[in-house]
């Protein structure tokens, strides 16, 4: 789960984290009233969607030539003026795509006299099982362009969980920064600060871009979070944070169900239970021609409902010509599937091809309850011939 930036600095505030002062706002007038509750005389007003590069972006409605996201402004008035030009329209950066992001919240931040920009963010490195603290003297910029450029300037620092978070790694975090003095002590209790809050909340992904040196003080200037969705449970205030406007529909309905759904651009749909076996079932359409239009794991312990919502929630998706289903039966029994398919496909009147593939527990019991429904469903053998035949008949149907 995704959060905004205001909300993001609200929690790392409560870890002790130095950030400027903001207030958001859901109105223009909510935004000239932000300003005035604010030192100023210069104002930041920045668009919040979930997605970076807003800096760089471009607001659809107003052409290519205006400002992004992220505007300065000097007087109240300013902030009236970029807040009415955000508010309602759609912001478009490199993360968005074309289609861009309508902003409906602003953060009205106190400005700051930013000496030099830094870059840190804490992700759970897969390969070592661990907290990996990514630091770079290039902040204010995309890290993916610094790691392509100069790889060099990038420092990554393991944290051992039996350990946690120790002097040293402070002190690598600093140095790795090119810090001195004061700016250097500052660094080490920061990193210290975001390793709690990153341990604490269960994140997934913290990254402050650009972590900027204001005078003699260390400000994080914006604030990017994301959560464990598995962990949630745990945290009920911060899955309160949760902004829907920001997400698919969808993928909302979809975890409504337990299911991990995400939207792709191709045209056949696919219900598979495990992230492996999606991941191979997409690629083997792929191989024979077409495109997946959707990635969905109904898990191990779909019944007759979840099956149902997974084919609601693929039909939804105009571009969808054709449904593939590659079930492996192991907790899941396949007779269990099967039922759900012939319910799903009868109560959303299914016009679309539908090929389906099971194996394993209850197979057979499964496939005599798919060939007695009555149903143009296609049986598929093996995983190579269902892909064949489920492009064969979007083909065919086109």
């Amino acid at each position: 789960m995704n959060i905004h930036e205001y909300q993001a600095k609200e929690l790392l505030a409560k870890f002790g984290v130095a950030v400027p002062k903001g207030i958001a706002a859901l109105t223009v007038d909510e935004a000239v009233a932000a300003a005035k509750q604010l030192p100023g005389p210069l104002y930041v007003v920045k668009a919040q969607i979930h997605a970076g590069g807003r800096g760089k972006g471009k607001f659809k409605e107003l052409g290519p030539d205006t400002k992004g996201g992220v505007r300065l402004a000097k007087t109240l008035a300013d902030v009236e003026t970029n807040a009415r030009e955000m508010l309602g329209n759609t912001l478009v950066t490199i993360q968005t795509g074309e289609a861009g992001k309508q902003v409906n919240r602003l953060y009205i931040t106190d400005g700051v006299d930013i000496g030099r920009e830094y870059y840190l963010s804490m992700v759970v490195d897969r390969a070592s099982g661990r907290i990996a603290l990514i630091v770079s003297t290039e902040g204010g910029m995309n890290i993916e362009d610094v790691a392509h450029d100069t790889p060099e300037k990038i420092t990554t620092i393991i944290v051992d969980p039996a350990q946690g978070f120790m002097p040293h790694h402070g002190r690598a975090v600093a140095f790795a920064l090119k810090l001195k003095g004061d700016l250097n002590k500052q660094a080490q209790v920061m990193a210290k600060q975001l390793y709690d809050a990153f341990v604490a909340m269960d994140c997934a992904m913290l990254e402050i871009n650009p972590l900027a040196e204001c005078g003699d003080q260390l400000f994080v200037l914006d604030a990017k979070m994301s959560f464990d969705s598995n962990a949630l449970y745990r945290h009920p205030d911060i899955e309160a944070l949760r902004d829907e406007t920001e997400e698919d529909p969808a993928e909302i309905e979809a975890s409504k169900y337990d299911l991990a759904y995400i939207k792709l651009d191709g045209n056949i749909g696919c219900m598979v239970n495990g992230a492996g076996l999606a991941m191979a079932t997409m690629d083997i359409i792929k191989l024979n021609g077409e495109f997946p239009a959707n990635f969905l794991d109904v898990g191990g312990g779909a019944n007759k409902e979840k099956v149902t919502a997974a084919f609601k929630i693929i039909l939804k998706d105009p571009a969808v010509k054709g449904i593939l289903v590659n079930i492996f039966g192991g907790i899941m029994k396949c007779d269990i599937i099967a039922d759900g398919i012939v319910a799903a496909a009868k109560e959303v009147n299914l016009s679309v091809p539908l090929v389906v593939r099971l194996e394993g527990t209850n197979v057979d019991l499964g496939k005599q309850i798919l060939e007695g429904s009555g149903l143009p469903i296609v049986s598929a053998s093996d995983l190579g011939d269902a892909a064949q035949k489920i492009v064969a008949e979007v083909r065919k149907a086109a």
